[in-house]
């Protein structure tokens, strides 16, 4: 039976331990509601804006107030964020995620959460974030991976610190449970163990091969699909440049999150997106990569 993430949210709540301080806390029931701060996040990431104070004290209180009548002050909804985040976190999950059609991208993005200049003074994501090497050089933060369709839809997605390897969330189970068909990624995701290990599972990897491997036989259709492969990064691209899912602004760890995964959930709500035609090959016609 399906449960909806909000009731999920406060079965979660019912069942959580108080505090053992011996004090008496407030609980009443706040104004805004975990609905309206996910509307409000789900705005910010898909209007272009590149800081949450500004909007929500300046656009969001003066020209919508009529569509949220029991706003609040900015430093209490920014208090509010953290306790919508398991709501919006299944809300994405299980509602505004894509489905499989049987070829898929996979690929990760860093998350720079401060300059490298700053990493021995930086003290919100101490002992969390990690040094990392992408491409563009060492950072220090986080690693989005993410799976999508020929549609660009995302098909599921994950966070891991800077160091971790971008084949380990393949290996996790629920990262690839709604994957079938091809798998296409890029030189980073070679190794032997996972390839098996996915074929298994009804899941073909199809890479490229490093200059100090031996040629290798691909059908026609693999190798359309790994020129193809560069489209992912029109989502880490629009992620990072419209929904701005990087900054390094954050002042906690659960609002970094927060301020991530309203990211997703703006992505997902934009009208246009960024596609390829995928045609239908012979997997008998192959040719020498």
């Amino acid at each position: 039976m399906y449960t909806s993430p909000f009731d999920l949210f406060d079965t979660v709540k019912k069942h959580s331990l108080g505090s053992n301080d011996g004090k008496k806390h407030r609980d009443k029931p706040n104004k805004l509601s975990n609905a309206e701060v996910i509307t409000i996040m789900i705005m910010f990431h898909s209007c272009g804006h590149r800081c949450l104070k500004h909007f929500y004290k300046h656009y969001i209180c003066e020209h919508c107030s009529h569509l949220f009548p029991k706003l609040l002050s900015y430093n209490r909804f920014v208090e509010l964020e953290r306790e919508a985040l398991i709501p919006m976190t299944v809300f994405v999950k299980e509602v505004l995620l894509g489905e499989c059609t049987g070829v898929s991208f996979v690929d990760s993005t860093p998350l720079r959460v401060c300059n490298n200049r700053r990493i021995h003074c930086h003290k919100v994501f101490k002992g969390i974030a990690m040094r990392g090497k992408c491409s563009m050089g060492w950072f220090f933060g986080f690693k989005l991976h993410l799976i999508i369709n020929e549609k660009e839809e995302i098909l599921n997605f994950t966070f891991t610190p800077g160091d971790v390897d971008d084949r380990a969330p393949l290996k996790m189970e629920n990262f690839v449970k709604v994957i079938f068909g091809k798998l296409v990624g890029d030189k980073g995701y070679i190794s032997k163990e996972l390839f098996a290990e996915l074929f298994i599972n009804d899941i073909q990897l199809v890479t490229k091969i490093k200059s100090n491997m031996k040629n290798c036989l691909m059908s026609v259709s693999d190798k359309v699909y790994l020129r193809k492969r560069a489209v992912i990064e029109s989502v880490n691209d629009e992620l990072k440049n419209i929904a701005q899912i990087e900054h390094s602004r954050h002042r906690s760890v659960c609002n970094f999150m927060v301020n991530a995964v309203s990211a997703i959930a703006a992505y997902c709500f934009f009208p246009k997106k960024p596609s390829i035609a995928v045609e239908s090959y012979s997997d008998n016609q192959l040719v020498l990569f």
